[in-house]
């Protein structure tokens, strides 16, 4: 039977733009997406999806499942803004739609959208074919900052799968076949004396001085820590506006990355000490609250392969003058470093083809083409919850051409382009593609087989989840 999986999305194309704008629209922050959640269960439940609501006991995850038997092939979605980026859609200058509001700057409502539409397809084809299957669109919530994949890959969600597939709003079309960094966010807390600063500041003891003298020696232990890991920080709370009175409550927020989980501990307890010597120093006392960490991502060869020779078999978004037109004025606004156009090169200098071809693509103000797949033993400086889910089940992920060549990702200008045509037509591609891709892995249980192999061999320690126990999912503070 010939199944036409391009015909199936172009007649689901007015629900999944229509899904897309709708969660742009919600711009709902980590373990709050409520509407985002329910807009996607409620499509999929239409097209009929058996929905679990609830998973891992947090109220915005869920799993919609359809078929029967093995191999079980799961999509993830993801469906979470950022806070402080609302930006009106479809304009090239900065411009907020509220007032410090929140706004979808990683393109996570193309995600979900894209993912959603690809569980369909997949399903139109088991209901067509009778063949024994089942596809499974993960809700997964959180990922910015929250790392909701890892509170529920805690919980086992991914664990009786045989494959997981995710993608990736980006400016380029390619898999994703590095590994990524590891991670822990910790805040430390702060308690002091409060006092007037005038009359009486012998009588006080300084929180806000114990956050700065934290954050002095967590600068001088950078240049003792390995090259490839990363410390971020941002002051929480600076124990009020009064700058007469001692502050008694003050809290920094760290965000600690590494390679390797085994990296991020040993940083991590480097920081503690840091953190207990400034409450020393300050007569303070110090509160160590663990929010959330997540692993590095095990990127499968063999999956990766699949999607790869998915994406040439359905090639890259078409876009039009008007969408070249409009991705160049976008260009225009980054700054003179060239916005995040650099980062593609350097992640992937080792690789002649693909730098060539990359060095190509920049010219133009969108990617019009697939980047060749290259299997790197090299990490990319930044981090995804999807690692947890690469730790438990054979995973693969790709990036789509989904904005102007260059965007920076958690910016202005990937929220203005999240609800244009660019994003429209790349989420039909992304879906394309994990369709595609889900139907092939059902129809030929060897590479399954072998993308299992590979993950054994590769994992052979097991999973050990970063979050300890006790440590609960919480929305932004």
């Amino acid at each position: 039977m010939n199944f036409d999986v391009k015909k199936h999305l172009n007649e689901q194309k007015k629900q999944l733009i229509d899904l897309n704008d709708k969660i742009w629209e919600y711009a709902e922050t980590r373990f709050e997406e409520y509407k985002s959640a329910k807009i996607l269960k409620s499509y999929l439940a239409d097209n009929g999806f058996a929905i679990e609501d609830n998973t891992a006991d947090i109220e915005t995850a869920f799993v919609a499942s359809y078929g029967k038997g093995r191999p079980v092939i799961a999509i993830l979605a993801e469906y979470d803004a950022l806070s402080g980026l609302s930006q009106k859609g479809g304009i090239t200058e900065r411009e907020a739609l509220v007032d410090d509001g929140n706004g979808h700057g990683c393109g996570h409502n193309i995600f979900g959208s894209a993912s959603a539409g690809a569980a369909v397809v997949v399903k139109k084809w088991l209901e067509s074919t009778g063949r024994e299957g089942t596809i499974q669109l993960i809700g997964c919530p959180g990922e910015e900052g929250g790392s909701g994949k890892t509170f529920m890959a805690k919980k086992g969600v991914f664990s009786n799968l045989d494959s997981a597939l995710a993608w990736h709003p980006t400016s380029v079309n390619m898999v994703i076949s590095v590994s990524t960094l590891a991670n822990y966010q910790v805040y430390f807390r702060f308690k002091g004396i409060a006092s007037h600063a005038a009359t009486s500041p012998h009588l006080g003891r300084s929180a806000l001085d114990a956050v700065e003298l934290m954050n002095v020696g967590v600068n001088y232990l950078r240049e003792h820590i390995i090259p490839e890991a990363r410390v971020h920080y941002a002051v929480t709370n600076t124990g009020g506006n009064s700058p007469n009175v001692v502050q008694s409550n003050a809290t920094v927020l760290y965000l600690i990355r590494a390679p390797k989980m085994h990296q991020v501990e040993d940083i991590y307890r480097r920081i503690c000490k840091i953190a207990q010597g400034a409450a020393m120093m300050t007569e303070t006392e110090v509160e160590i609250i663990f929010d959330k960490g997540c692993s590095n991502y095990l990127p499968n060869r063999e999956l990766g392969k699949v999607l790869y020779n998915n994406m040439v078999k359905a090639g890259a978004p078409e876009f039009d003058q008007n969408d070249m037109d409009f991705a160049q004025a976008i260009r225009e606004t980054f700054s003179k470093s060239g916005g995040g156009s650099e980062e593609l090169l350097t992640t992937f200098v080792d690789s002649k083809e693909f730098l060539k071809l990359a060095k190509e693509i920049q010219k133009k103000p969108l990617c019009c083409a697939v980047l060749p797949y290259v299997a790197l033993n090299t990490t990319m400086p930044a981090s995804t919850d999807v690692g947890d889910v690469s730790c438990n089940v054979p995973t693969a992920q790709f990036g789509m051409s989904c904005c102007a060549i260059g965007t920076p990702i958690h910016s202005w200008q990937m929220v203005s382009q999240g609800v244009t045509s660019l994003a429209h037509k790349g989420m039909l591609k992304a879906a394309e593609v994990l369709a595609i891709t889900g139907i092939d892995l059902i129809q030929h249980p060897e590479v399954v087989k072998r993308a299992r192999e590979e993950f054994e061999e590769v994992n052979a320690s097991g999973y050990v989840c970063p979050i300890p126990d006790g440590v609960e999912p919480l929305p932004v503070k």
